[in-house]
């Protein structure tokens, strides 16, 4: 068995950890006090993995959850104690070579709101409304070839 490759980032109430595995099948998730485990079956190589971490801090088991999408499975862990920050995922200092920050994520937390956790319910809905080119903006005759600002000439017509 091979870890996951994941993802961790810190808000006020929560710890939000995404391991990234495509298409993963048969998704266990163990949500304890203190330790939290992953392990799936990867739908593109077939591999088998599996994530043990002792957790910084506790958490409430009961409100944790976690959602499965075609790409990976995101875990909202719910801090037993809210408003602590954690400096880092891992009861232990060692780096684990399969866990990084998620930088595009993380934010100061002490000027966030309780928004985060809406946004965990609403991802589905989210992921289903990227994409398409139905909501572009209008760019205004962004493909006009005679806009009056222009300063290009005119070339001659080929022979």
């Amino acid at each position: 068995m091979h870890p996951a490759t994941a993802k961790w980032y810190d808000r006020r109430d929560y710890v939000f950890i995404e391991f990234c595995v495509a298409d993963s099948k048969e998704v266990k998730v163990n949500f304890e006090k203190s330790k939290f485990g992953f392990s799936c079956l990867s739908g593109t190589d077939k591999v088998r993995h599996s994530n043990e971490i002792d957790l910084f801090e506790a958490i409430d088991e009961n409100e944790s959850k976690h959602k499965r999408t075609d790409r990976s499975v995101l875990c909202c862990l719910r801090k037993a104690e809210s408003g602590k920050p954690w400096p880092r995922l891992t009861k232990e200092k060692a780096k684990l070579n399969w866990l990084s920050v998620d930088f595009n994520n993380w934010k100061d937390w002490e000027d966030d709101s309780d928004e985060e956790l809406s946004n965990f319910d609403n991802f589905s809905e989210m992921m289903n409304n990227m994409g398409g080119d139905d909501d572009l903006p209008d760019l205004d005759g962004a493909d006009d070839d005679e806009s009056p600002d222009s300063d290009d000439e005119k070339l001659p017509d080929l022979e």
